[in-house]
């Protein structure tokens, strides 16, 4: 499966602190749990990753024929 692959699988997505000061992403469906943890700069890495791809596909929206 690709980034550009439709699936049917839903899944949950919790993000947040843990206890000892990193940055968990928890993601959780299809008979899996996956809890993900990431020293808080890298976390600063991946939220500026999910901003610039936000912006790709805001300005790919509406285009014909365009599938990312």
């Amino acid at each position: 499966m690709g980034i550009n692959d439709e699936s049917d699988i839903d899944a949950n997505l919790q993000i947040g602190p843990t206890s000892v000061g990193m940055v968990r992403l928890y993601v959780e469906g299809g008979g899996v749990e996956l809890p993900m943890d990431f020293e808080p700069e890298e976390a600063e890495e991946i939220a500026e990753e999910l901003k610039a791809a936000a912006a790709q596909a805001r300005s790919m929206a509406g285009k014909p024929g365009k599938k990312g």
